[in-house]
């Protein structure tokens, strides 16, 4: 089986341009968690590396308070960040757009991460 890997650009970029899978879903009916999944190490490490996926960009991108980000990490096995926060209205209620939350990746898509710096 042949293994394709993202041809990803060493200038800056977007996070679509160097992530394989950006996505979002239902991770309860209280909570939604995102994934920024990576083909290699060295991306990984590029992006984790740019401090960019931090609570203060969450809490800009998806209008939440401190308390509402659970789980912000780096997943080092899985090459991949993980952040987990509580939904802004409960699965099903008046007022929720998104049952499922596979729609709210969106903001993510647009992060710039810098590009690759020789040293």
């Amino acid at each position: 089986m042949n293994v394709v890997k993202k041809m990803v650009p060493r200038r800056a970029a977007t996070m679509k341009e160097v992530a394989k899978i950006v996505r979002s879903k239902n991770s309860g009916p209280f909570e939604m968690t995102f994934d920024i999944m990576f083909d290699d190490e060295e991306i990984y490490e590029r992006v984790k590396s740019a401090n960019l996926l931090t609570d203060d960009t969450i809490k800009k991108l998806y209008r939440v308070p401190d308390e509402d980000i659970l789980v912000n990490m780096y997943f080092k096995p899985a090459l991949a960040w993980k952040c987990t926060i509580r939904r802004p209205y409960a699965q099903g209620s008046v007022g929720e757009l998104d049952t499922l939350g596979t729609q709210q990746h969106a903001p993510l898509l647009d992060i710039v991460v810098p590009p690759v710096f020789i040293s």
